[in-house]
């Protein structure tokens, strides 16, 4: 997944972003006019239609995030011990200023820990007095105008869908976006409000795991959602640092134990926003990800305003690449997914044939809802999953799962023109050839909503 911004809106970039293996587009709703993210989502959309595969975007909408409102010269170089005031309005100056947040004093006490600008500076509340927080500097640094403000989560009185949020959701659907970003989750509730807030046009909700209320309810936050994304600035700015990388690996567990994408995002290729290279320790952090079993890893700042977008694309899929190819004693272990339903024993079973014993080369699956794709995703077969789905939609929504490709399909009329769409879609695209054994699944009769039928099947024969 890539972060459009200044440095990759262009038609060019987009594209070369493509070729370097992105698949997934990222709007931050935080930023940008309403005709940037309008023209942004017009550039994915050309880009699709010029490399001829599904491209998906997913908007990030702003959340319950407090912001500092202008500063006095715009960025404050804060000191150990310096005085600093957060105010419900005002001018800023070189006291205090005001934030996005007029109840933030309501919420805070004396002694509470406030950190700005993703912990680049830590403050001290040394005392509330009406709408105003007077602190002191604890830890100093540079902090711009604009930036965050970070307060414990659980304290906040923020509302979880806020009034930004309802305005952004409605631009999203008005885009015809394919998934949003909820952030500052702190409960299942959270994710069921902004559901409800979407009408007739439901499209999948990313849930952003990145505060404490939201690690502790975690698995409610998975049911009711349809992705997760651990995002690790604002969670290791509320949760001590040496405690996220575990954290990670138990979110990711959570997830692939219900059956829903992960994404692992923030600071993955940092350096490469000036450098043309990684770190090693950014090349280890993205080859953990995917061992854990993240579905996908997220670029931010390293495409959105970094000088080196194409690079930082094309590094983070090299390194995936080879930990997918090379990587296997290596990975976390198997979870049990959960089997609650006929189509998810079905995906079980067919991710269980004994592939190298028979022969077989590939997974193929009929699905008009993206169903039976997630359900074969979740079970991590060790040979490609090819999905055959008509809806456009459809197929953009599954370019998040981890090992599916999607491909065009008419819909068949019976279960003999379903095998036979998939066999011919096969060899037309040079997937298999005459001969090679594929496992299919795919509810019979076709249309069916419950994934039902598991064949072995050999390319080239007749259906009957």
């Amino acid at each position: 997944m890539c972060t459009l911004g200044p440095a990759s809106a262009t038609p060019k970039m987009v594209q070369g972003l493509v070729r370097a293996g992105a698949s997934v587009f990222r709007l931050n709703f935080s930023h940008g006019s309403a005709a940037d993210h309008d023209r942004m989502v017009g550039l994915v959309r050309d880009t699709e239609t010029a490399v001829g595969r599904p491209l998906a975007v997913l908007v990030d909408l702003p959340g319950p995030k407090v912001r500092l409102r202008d500063l006095h010269g715009d960025t404050v170089a804060f000191k150990p011990g310096q005085a600093f005031e957060l105010r419900a309005d005002g001018r800023a100056d070189a006291g205090g200023a005001a934030t996005t947040y007029p109840g933030l004093a309501g919420d805070l006490r004396a002694g509470d820990r406030v950190l700005l600008a993703d912990g680049a500076v830590e403050l001290m509340v040394e005392d509330v007095i009406a709408r105003t927080v007077r602190t002191r500097c604890l830890s100093g640094g540079s902090v711009r105008s604009g930036q965050g403000v970070n307060v414990p989560a659980e304290r906040l009185g923020l509302p979880a869908v806020t009034d930004r949020d309802r305005e952004g959701l409605v631009r999203a659907l008005e885009l015809g976006v394919d998934f949003v970003a909820q952030s500052f989750v702190r409960a299942p509730e959270d994710v069921r409000e902004l559901r409800a807030a979407m009408g007739d046009r439901v499209v999948p909700i990313v849930a952003k795991i990145e505060t404490r209320p939201a690690v502790e309810t975690v698995e409610g936050i998975v049911d009711a959602a349809d992705a997760i994304m651990i995002a690790r600035g604002d969670l290791g700015v509320e949760l001590p640092m040496e405690e996220i990388p575990l954290i990670q690996k138990e979110l990711v567990r959570v997830a692939r134990r219900a059956g829903r994408p992960a994404i692992v995002a923030t600071q993955m290729l940092e350096s490469m926003i000036h450098a043309t290279r990684p770190t090693r320790a950014e090349a280890t952090d993205v080859a953990n990800a995917v061992l854990d079993g993240a579905d996908a890893v997220m670029l931010s700042g390293e495409t959105a305003v970094g000088d080196y977008p194409f690079e930082a694309a094309a590094a983070a899929t090299a390194i995936a690449s080879h930990v997918e190819a090379r990587g296997g004693p290596f990975r976390a272990a198997a979870v049990g997914v959960r089997h609650g339903s006929e189509g998810a024993a079905v995906a079980h079973a067919a991710a269980s044939i004994p592939t190298e014993d028979l022969g077989v080369t590939a997974i193929t699956c009929y699905t008009e809802t993206g169903r039976t794709a997630r359900l074969l995703s979740a079970e991590r077969p060790d040979v490609p999953v090819y999905a055959f789905v008509p809806p456009a939609d459809v197929r953009r929504a599954l370019c998040l799962l981890w090992g599916i490709e999607t491909l065009p399909a008419s819909v068949p009329a019976d279960t003999d023109e379903m095998i036979a769409l998939m066999d011919a879609g096969l060899q037309e695209r040079g997937l298999a050839a005459p001969g090679d054994r594929v496992v299919m699944a795919a509810a019979s009769p076709a249309g069916r909503t419950t994934t039902n039928m598991l064949k072995i099947h050999h390319v080239g024969m007749p259906v009957r």
